[in-house]
């Protein structure tokens, strides 16, 4: 392609527009949200309040996708044959601390980013069509996993979101993780304590293990876990324990070896003490994300066009996990971030839940809607640039 067509630029101006027009109901949106923190797969409240505001603004919004009361698909009017790309949305909250991920923000931009594509489109509209996918639990649950497989992307050619951060960068990478659930089963004793078999003895020894183990790890792994059930009385000596373990690693064959290796740390453990242990992995493993450049560069230049800069790489900083990444094995997927908070301000921190309702996450969210709908207007406009997303996604299998 020679240079912007001149249409798609005066589209993409549109589109700004549209946005900046709706900012303060996408705004009320991702308060009502934040206000109302909902966990996985019980996302009631927000699923229907996105769904009623694109609807609003005309899009066809199938409730209940997949199979998945909280999730929906919405289409942008006026498609014709051709590709499909796809905008999600994440909107569950974390337990205890509400939006300390700033999903209300996520879910805010992403039907704005609908909304303003389904004003401008329409008599107009470019090959292919633009779907909103409501994404529910990101935190725990892997919606995204469930509804690949119940073939609501079957038909995506390309999929985006935006996820909020203390800086704005195109690209970092994700770690693969794997779940785990693990139970010490001993035998009760009291006044005659060698009689019994202490299952905490056993937890407390595994995760000494899983701290001996971080020394050798590479510096991008990471195996963290909490007790959920540590006995039931100090005079008693437990004979069941159990905890909740995630292992991530930047490639699953490395997390592959991590899992080998904590689950012998695990049987070790229950040998040194006497104790019986069940391991259960959950079958779900969250993917690395994949990068695609060639989407994040039209993604960069739209955040270039409307004068949201992109901050400096934060080598400080380490990796999370997300369900974005298995749809990014899948097709072109691009997972950029957004400022919505200071800098140093981590996610799920209490510090990160204020930030979510600052003036600072409304300009990001308003940032991130335009951004998101000019990329998508990008990719059904110039046929090139879809092909290089997907050129690319090809090379990298």
């Amino acid at each position: 392609m020679e240079g912007p067509l001149p249409d798609v630029e005066r589209l993409k101006a549109g589109l700004a527009e549209t946005v900046d027009r709706l900012a303060e109901e996408l705004w009320g949106l991702a308060l009502r949200i934040h206000a109302s923190p909902e966990l996985a797969y019980r996302e009631a409240k927000a699923a229907a309040w996105l769904a009623e505001l694109l609807e609003a603004h005309g899009l066809r919004v199938e409730r209940g996708a997949g199979g998945l009361a909280t999730a929906f698909r919405a289409e942008v009017p006026g498609a014709r044959s051709g590709p499909t790309v796809a905008i999600l949305a994440e909107y569950d909250a974390l337990p205890g601390i509400g939006h300390a991920c700033g999903h209300n923000i996520i879910a805010a931009a992403a039907a704005g980013a609908g909304a303003a594509l389904a004003a401008a489109l329409p008599g107009r509209p470019p090959a292919g069509r633009v779907v909103v996918i409501g994404t529910p639990a990101e935190e725990g649950g892997a919606g995204k996993v469930r509804l690949m497989e119940a073939g609501v992307f079957r038909d995506v050619d390309a999929a985006m979101m935006i996820h909020p951060r203390s800086s704005t960068q195109l690209w970092r990478p994700s770690l693969g993780l794997a779940a785990c659930k693990v139970e010490y089963f001993g035998k009760a004793a009291h006044a005659a304590p060698w009689q019994g078999v202490n299952a905490l003895n056993a937890m407390i020894g595994l995760f000494n293990a899983a701290d001996a183990m971080r020394q050798q790890l590479r510096p991008d792994a990471r195996v963290h876990g909490i007790i959920t059930v540590g006995g039931e009385k100090a005079n008693i000596i437990p004979e069941y324990t159990a905890a909740e373990f995630y292992l991530r690693a930047l490639d699953k064959g490395y997390l592959e070896e991590l899992r080998r290796r904590f689950e012998a740390a695990a049987e070790g453990a229950a040998t040194a003490t006497g104790c019986r242990v069940r391991v259960a992995f959950d079958p779900v493993i969250h993917d690395p994300l994949k990068p695609n450049h060639a989407m994040l560069d039209l993604f960069g230049k739209n955040l270039g066009r409307i004068g949201f800069a992109v901050d400096a790489e934060d080598t400080e900083a380490g990796y999370g996990s997300t369900d974005a990444g298995n749809v990014s094995q899948a097709l072109p997927t691009i997972h950029p971030y957004i400022r919505t908070a200071p800098d140093g301000v981590p996610a799920h921190s209490r510090g990160f839940v204020e930030a979510a309702r600052s003036p600072l996450a409304r300009a990001g969210m308003v940032a991130a809607a335009k951004a998101l709908a000019m990329t998508a207007l990008d990719l059904l406009a110039d046929p090139e640039a879809l092909g290089a997303a997907k050129a690319e996604f090809a090379r990298t299998r």
